[in-house]
């Protein structure tokens, strides 16, 4: 049985954005999923949220825990009863909480890798940085507040950006069994985002020259959220026998 819908808050959330070679980003997802593009890039990147008070909706707080967390994702559509749907493909999770890393893809949706992660934050800069247990993921992202996005971001203005990760509120992630995956989506009580401007950040994964081929990637900007009272929705998993 799993939780129907889980609640908290969101004490602060990171997005680091990329501009990927479309071609190259399709090799990356499974099916069903196709990039989602701006123009002719995708765009793909790395979430990292520190939630509090997570509970099943109805809870009293106290109850709920508290956790850093990590995901790469990957803006895609997709077909469902032959309408397009959109969302964000997350071929990895990692979090700080054991529990987490126990419970995730049993009883919430989405394996979950345990992590160990480091934070140094005040009001107006941010050092994250995570190294999986399992060797296989490392993570570094040193931001401070912006006025604005960088002038080459593809989204143009905030307000563009904002609506294209609000929209993208639904992601899908592997199960563990092979053509399945689990959807979860992220509802919030008040979306917005200020812009970051990035001082220093590293991705083992999109740092992988064998995924993402020298000049495939570059990075577009990264977005900050704070204080958001949140709730977690589970949806049917997808299926697909179809091997690319």
């Amino acid at each position: 049985m799993r939780v129907p819908v889980i609640e908290g808050i969101i004490d602060r959330r990171i997005l680091v954005n990329y501009r990927v070679d479309a071609d190259i980003l399709s090799r990356v997802i499974p099916a069903p999923f196709e990039p989602k593009l701006i123009g002719t890039m995708g765009i793909a990147g790395i979430c990292l949220i520190r939630l509090k008070a997570v509970r099943p909706r109805g809870f009293p707080e106290f109850v709920g825990i508290s956790s850093e967390n990590a995901a790469h994702r990957i803006a895609v559509q997709w077909k469902s009863n032959g309408e397009v749907q959109q969302g964000v493909y997350i071929p990895r999770r990692d979090s700080s909480s054991r529990l987490n890393s126990l419970l995730g893809g049993r009883l919430f949706p989405g394996l979950h890798h345990y992590g160990t992660f480091n934070v140094g934050e005040t009001d107006e800069k941010l050092r994250v940085s995570l190294d999986a247990i399992d060797g296989s993921v490392h993570l570094l992202v040193e931001a401070r507040l912006a006025q604005d996005l960088p002038p080459k971001s593809i989204f143009g203005s905030l307000r563009r950006a904002s609506l294209f990760f609000e929209e993208g509120s639904l992601g899908y992630s592997p199960t563990g069994r092979e053509g399945e995956y689990d959807g979860l989506e992220l509802r919030t009580a008040d979306w917005r985002v200020e812009p970051l401007e990035v001082d220093e950040v590293e991705s083992s994964f999109f740092e992988n020259q064998t995924l993402f081929p020298e000049g495939s990637v570059e990075f577009d900007c990264a977005l900050l959220m704070r204080g958001i009272e949140h709730e977690w929705h589970a949806h049917q998993s997808l299926y697909c026998d179809v091997a690319r």
